[in-house]
């Protein structure tokens, strides 16, 4: 498996921290999530969840690469992204030097993801959860046979859902769900809505409707990895 790693700029000892891509594949911008992740003090790996598909691939968010993306992500299974997760949790343990704990930052479908493996590994410390689509149902193969988050009482860590107040793909209806079943099952958690921001507003070029909604997401997410 292909992945992207990035370091803090001194030697030493740091947390690990996972990145999980979305729709469009291990792209500049997620590697540049990644990069700006490790500058806050975290030893932080990328892996590429669609090697087994098509290695390497980088699509532009367009109707194109965006129904690429789709296919691609119709062939991710359950066992797939958790054996993947696991590999990366390895490396950074075994070949990173990182001693301390470990968590996952994921974005749109790689939100999910993140959602999906804290389900599953008591040892992810804190998930941030970003945008994530399909958590609700059944329509994508991971979230099959039940949906994700029917799954959430295996979560053992902090979860940190971070979603905008215009996302198209994640209606109100949905985050009141996911924080509701949260807070049911007695889940750490923070649920963050930000005023006016469409869905992927961290990436490069979707406008946000309100100066400063990426860089208040961003400090949710300093905030929420500083507990690592």
């Amino acid at each position: 498996m292909n992945a992207y790693v990035a370091r803090p700029a001194a030697p030493g000892e740091y947390p690990g921290v996972i990145v999980a891509h979305q729709l469009f594949g291990l792209t500049q911008d997620v590697r540049t999530v990644a990069e700006r992740i490790a500058a806050l003090g975290y030893v932080v790996i990328a892996p590429d969840f669609y090697h087994r598909s098509e290695a390497g691939v980088e699509l532009t968010a367009d109707d194109q690469g965006r129904a690429r993306g789709f296919a691609l992500m119709g062939e991710l299974t359950r066992d797939g992204v958790l054996a993947d997760v696991r590999a990366a949790m390895a490396y950074l343990r075994d070949q990173a030097g990182v001693t301390g704990s470990i968590g996952m930052v994921g974005m749109s479908m790689g939100g999910h993801l993140a959602y999906y493996a804290a389900t599953q590994l008591d040892d992810l410390a804190v998930t941030i959860v970003l945008y994530a689509g399909w958590l609700t149902g059944t329509d994508i193969p991971v979230s099959r046979p039940e949906p994700t988050l029917d799954l959430t009482p295996g979560i053992t860590g902090r979860v940190v859902v971070i979603v905008g107040e215009r996302d198209h793909v994640i209606t109100a209806d949905q985050r009141t769900a996911i924080a509701d079943r949260l807070k049911a099952d007695g889940i750490r958690h923070e649920m963050v809505v930000i005023p006016e921001a469409p869905h992927a507003f961290l990436s490069p070029g979707v406008p946000t409707f309100r100066p400063g909604a990426s860089e208040e997401a961003w400090r949710r997410i300093e905030q929420a990895l500083a507990e690592l």
